[in-house]
């Protein structure tokens, strides 16, 4: 088998790469977004927590940053530099989020009639929830399921782990099952069958891709 001899680097033709890195696609706004309303803003200024101590900032504006993040599946640095500095807005979002907000939020939301301002809001909320997932855990998950909120999960149902689910799970009756697998070996493996799906559901998926992550509801 003939090879081809090697050139010394000097005598190399540089390489093309005919597909170099593909830029970011910017972020698209999923659910109509404007500015907080007097009347949204004085609703929503009842359920966050009492500002700490320190030097004093716009509120109001920050929770508007937060929302114009929050519509899309874009990072914080995104956010529009009229909106503020994103590093501050993202570290106020944890902060927030560590304090319960969304969670007061959700269950302020389920309770709310219809037509009423928090109900207005529920896209913005929703998916603010949806980000605080990050940093609650199953915890806020569970929540939303419980309240019937479908749009603060992260994707379908079907997709996000169920923690009710689990439990569920946990307190099905194995043991008697397994105790009658040489009586009924063909019932058994159904059963098994049948559980292993039901893990795959309680558990969730590992990922969900963006595009579907975007078009959820």
């Amino acid at each position: 088998m003939r090879t081809r001899p090697l050139l010394p680097p000097e005598l190399r033709e540089p390489r093309i790469h005919p597909r170099g890195p593909r830029p970011r696609r910017p972020a698209w706004i999923l659910v109509p977004y404007h500015r907080m309303t007097d009347e949204q803003w004085t609703i929503l200024s009842i359920y966050l927590p009492m500002p700490a101590r320190g030097r004093p900032c716009d509120l109001r504006a920050r929770m508007d940053a937060i929302f114009r993040v929050a519509v899309t599946e874009g990072a914080w640095r995104e956010l529009p530099a009229d909106y503020g500095k994103w590093r501050t807005v993202a570290r106020y979002f944890q902060r927030l989020t560590n304090e319960g907000l969304w969670e007061r939020l959700l269950v302020a939301l389920a309770a709310s009639a219809p037509g009423s301002v928090l109900r207005g809001m529920e896209g913005w909320i929703c998916r603010a929830a949806r980000r605080a997932i990050r940093i609650r855990g199953v915890g806020l998950i569970a929540l939303a399921r419980r309240l019937d909120l479908l749009r603060a999960l992260p994707g379908p149902p079907f997709m996000v782990a169920d923690p009710d689910l689990s439990q569920i799970i946990m307190r099905l009756p194995l043991a008697r099952r397994f105790r009658r697998w040489q009586r009924d070996k063909n019932a058994t493996l159904e059963f098994l069958r049948g559980l292993k799906s039901l893990h795959s559901l309680a558990g969730g998926r590992r990922s969900i891709p963006r595009l579907v992550r975007e078009t959820w509801l």
